[in-house]
């Protein structure tokens, strides 16, 4: 391959990049314009994957050796296929766990972080991990405060800020990217 055609495709990935950044970007101000709504479509996509573990699980009964490993990989399947089939027919309910689920994840994150900035405290830089911590366990304690009215903003809200941030920082690496390849 010569050089004219290594940068011919590196032009037009590049281009392919940045149009994925502004969707992107596009898309991360939709779901903070409309964060319940963004929670839904979160949800439906944790519901479709957990049918969809359940189908592989009912497929892998079928596959697996010895007798008893049959009986529980059908029961796991159709626990599978239940708790989806339950979170695409009750999407606000599904939302109210999957915010349970976060605030859950935030405080376990917070208080591990604390753990970890009180064995690393006298390092440079370790305050930042300690004010992390500590925004963790704050945001989920509002969360968990203010439950089940959370469940309305906080799954969007916050697939929106990290949907947002992802598409604006590939936006720069592309732009960076062309700008090298120019």
């Amino acid at each position: 391959m010569d050089t004219s055609m290594v940068r011919g495709i590196a032009r037009e990935s590049v281009g392919w990049s940045i149009a994925l950044s502004v969707l992107l970007i596009v898309t991360g101000l939709f779901a903070l314009s409309a964060p319940l709504l963004a929670g839904v479509a979160v949800t439906a996509v944790v519901g479709w994957l957990i049918v969809l573990g359940g189908f592989l699980h009912l497929w892998l009964a079928f596959h697996v050796r010895g007798t008893g490993a049959h009986l529980w990989e059908v029961l796991v399947g159709l626990a599978y296929l239940f708790a989806g089939i339950f979170i695409l027919m009750h999407p606000l309910a599904g939302l109210v766990g999957l915010t349970i689920v976060l605030a859950v994840y935030l405080l376990m994150k917070g208080l591990f972080e604390l753990a970890l900035w009180s064995k690393m405290r006298a390092m440079p830089g370790s305050g930042l991990v300690v004010v992390d911590a500590v925004l963790s366990v704050l945001l989920s304690g509002m969360i968990w405060w203010h439950l089940p009215s959370t469940a309305t903003w906080a799954v969007g809200l916050l697939v929106g800020i990290g949907i947002l941030f992802s598409g604006i920082s590939r936006l720069m690496l592309s732009l960076a990217a062309k700008r090298a390849i120019a």
